[in-house]
């Protein structure tokens, strides 16, 4: 009963509520999460060692619809066609080998078809103020090798806009660019070669390590269980220190309760000394008052003449000289304190 008044105290209910909803996100929010991508790095990963292993294939071999398989990603294919400069974007905010960067994006017209490709030209460094000078690719005809790429994520609330006269994105994503140029486009893009028609500067394959994700994600699982055993720990803590200071007061009550007795004991053995000796001479009190009192019962009047000692009335209407018989009143006195005592 004790254990569960500690545990419905409202701090412990709280932490409770709190801890658990840690331990449900670690199992089934982060730790996903960190394991997902560690999943996804080691996807991508054998699918490049897959594609720089194999030979470079014309496009039509490989992705003949403009719909990305998956499992053809990172794959090098030729394509012949022109470049589409006057429908050209640019993505700002990256980062390449370290430094800030933007990417050149530009629309390939595939020859004998109405197919169009986004191709990343590569990146070019930013100018503080303005826009970055951008090489223009080479016109008319070109036989181009890159890599297929699937197109990044973009978020809803950020789109196209116009920068000083050059189209901006925020992702390289052909739809984004198809609505911005009106030109319909291949839901995935071409990562240029190096050293192709149009080429800028390169940007490296990434590199085939898995990264710390699975560390990571071992990690929240850890937390996951950790939290709760935590808990446990101070909550068992806390009862079993309840526990030690209620004993402890049961015996320091009884220690008072034993010392109270016998000083109680002790007290009381001098209060029936002192009310006994107080009754021993409450009554000789009592017997010197009655001993005085039984002495002085004995009245001789004495009829006295001048000149001459008491007389006692012992005679009707003969006064004469007498002198008091001690022995007679303390004959007196001894009987009426034996009649009175017995003895």
């Amino acid at each position: 009963m004790h254990v569960l008044r500690t545990i419905l105290r409202p701090g412990w209910i709280a932490l409770g509520v709190v801890v658990a909803a840690f331990a449900v996100a670690c199992f089934t929010l982060l730790a996903p999460w960190q394991l997902g991508k560690n999943s996804d790095t080691e996807h991508r990963n054998d699918l490049i060692r897959a594609a720089t292993s194999l030979e470079t294939v014309p496009l039509a071999e490989i992705a003949p619809t403009s719909t990305l398989d998956p499992s053809t990603e990172w794959r090098e294919v030729e394509v012949t066609g022109r470049y589409l400069e006057d429908r050209q974007a640019l993505v700002r905010l990256r980062n390449i080998q370290e430094r800030p960067a933007v990417v050149v994006l530009t629309p390939f017209a595939v020859n004998g078809s109405d197919r169009v490709i986004l191709i990343n030209r590569g990146f070019v460094r930013p100018v503080e103020g303005g826009v970055p000078d951008v090489p223009s690719p080479p016109a008319g005809e070109q036989t181009i090798e890159g890599r297929i790429r699937a197109a990044e994520g973009v978020s809803a609330d950020r789109g196209f806009r116009a920068d000083n006269g050059v189209l901006t994105v925020p992702s390289i994503n052909p739809g984004v660019v198809a609505t911005a140029t009106s030109t319909p486009m291949d839901d995935f893009y071409l990562q240029l070669s190096p050293d192709q028609p149009g080429a800028l500067g390169e940007i490296p394959l990434p590199q085939l390590d898995t990264g710390p994700y699975l560390s990571y994600g071992l990690q929240w699982l850890a937390f996951g269980v950790m939290a709760p055993l935590g808990v446990l720990y101070f909550l068992i803590s806390e009862i079993r220190t309840r526990r030690r200071a209620s004993a402890a007061k049961v015996a320091a009550a009884a220690e008072d309760s034993a010392g109270t007795g016998g000083a109680v004991v002790a007290e009381s053995t001098p209060a029936a000394e002192a009310s006994a000796s107080a009754s021993r001479a409450e009554r000789r009190r009592q017997m010197r008052e009655e001993l005085r009192a039984a002495s002085g019962t004995t009245v001789v009047h004495n009829v006295g003449r001048i000149g001459h000692g008491p007389v006692a009335e012992d005679t009707v209407g003969d006064v004469r000289d007498a002198t008091p018989d001690p022995r007679s009143q303390d004959g007196e006195v001894r009987d009426k304190l034996s009649r009175r005592y017995g003895g």
